[in-house]
């Protein structure tokens, strides 16, 4: 039978063995030396200079001193003097000031940093943490909190993947570039980009806005520059293919009249002019800007103080009006004798 046992190499009682007490005192001071082994750090070059009795320290390589070639032993004071103990892999210790565990691989003391770690659940590789729990809280130590996702490269992912049966439904994040994004599917194999930001400009792209000026689809959101804002109902109209392009309402007024143009093309224009009534001739008056086409025109009196002469509402009523391409033409079938009217001209076109 050998006189120690093989793990911690504590002595056993011989048999007819005088003074027992003494080898069993000894294994229990082994004992009490290694087990529940708790030391303020992870190693000492030097012994304290007041140590205490009962005090357990880990020896850290390169001691010196009473410590001099007990690199690694856990140094316990007893009885006024040092005492070594050799430890053998896989011996742990809690270190007190760190608040974590030390292993000994054979060579050193080394914190333990678990490669894995599963809470009611199994880790693997690429799962490294897992939890399964109905609820996980990351809360603030006293001000902010922050959670962090760092990738490697522009190209690899960094992102929050909400799954259904393990099978992907919804990702934001980094997913391939660096343009923020969130992707949607419908059975985890195709995907489809609903937003994505340029993070240079801001700019919104995907499925969810509009594709183009003429997207009506329903659901998606309108981009600015193909919607209504305040600051484009009145301005310059405009268009691309018949597409409005530009502001609803185009006001202009000027010596030449008022033109009033719409985004639906629609163009009406008003001129106040004096029109001589002892002339039998045509007499033309040019639209303030030229249309692309002519619909109707009208004309009307234009100073009530005229409506009490008999001569200018008779002229009212045999003037003839024409709109040819730039301007009104009027004309009266006889000379109604010396003065003129006042007249308010207008004409509805298109302006493309």
């Amino acid at each position: 039978m050998s006189e120690n046992s093989p793990l911690l190499d504590l002595p056993y009682l011989q048999p007819a063995q005088a003074q027992k007490h003494v080898t069993h005192n000894e294994a229990l001071r082994m004992l009490d030396a290694s087990v529940q082994l708790s030391v303020p750090g992870p190693g000492e070059s030097a012994p304290p200079a007041d140590p205490q009795e009962g005090q357990r320290l880990l020896v850290a390589s390169g001691a010196t001193g009473d410590w001099q070639g007990q690199d690694n032993a856990v140094a316990v004071f007893v009885d006024g003097a040092w005492q070594f103990f050799v430890p053998a892999v896989g011996w742990t210790a809690w270190l007190r000031e760190a608040g974590t565990w030390a292993a000994f691989d054979g060579s050193d003391w080394r914190e333990m940093a678990p490669g894995r770690w599963g809470v009611n659940a199994t880790a693997d590789a690429q799962t490294r943490l897992a939890v399964a729990a109905e609820g996980t809280l990351l809360t603030h130590d006293g001000a902010d909190h922050r959670l962090r996702i760092n990738k490697a490269t522009p190209g690899d992912t960094a992102s929050l993947l909400f799954q259904t049966g393990y099978s992907g439904r919804a990702e934001m994040g980094l997913a391939g570039d660096d343009g923020f994004a969130v992707k949607l599917s419908a059975d985890g194999a195709a995907w489809r980009t609903a937003l994505a930001f340029d993070p240079a400009t801001g700019g919104v792209t995907g499925d969810a806005v509009q594709q183009d000026a003429a997207d009506a689809t329903p659901g998606r959101l309108m981009l600015a520059e193909h919607g209504l804002l305040r600051g484009d109902v009145v301005g310059t109209v405009s268009q691309t293919g018949g597409t409005a392009t530009g502001a609803v309402i185009e006001s202009v007024d000027g010596a030449g009249g008022r033109v009033v143009k719409w985004a639906d093309g629609t163009m009406m224009m008003t001129r106040r002019v004096t029109f001589d009534m002892n002339e039998s001739a045509a007499q033309s008056f040019a639209y303030p800007q030229l249309p692309a086409s002519v619909l109707a025109g009208a004309v009307a009196g234009a100073d009530a103080a005229e409506a009490g002469d008999a001569t200018k509402r008779q002229v009212l009523a045999d003037l003839a009006l024409w709109t040819d391409a730039g301007a009104w033409v009027l004309h009266l079938p006889q000379p109604a004798g010396p003065g003129t009217v006042t007249l308010n001209l207008s004409v509805t076109g298109q302006w493309y």
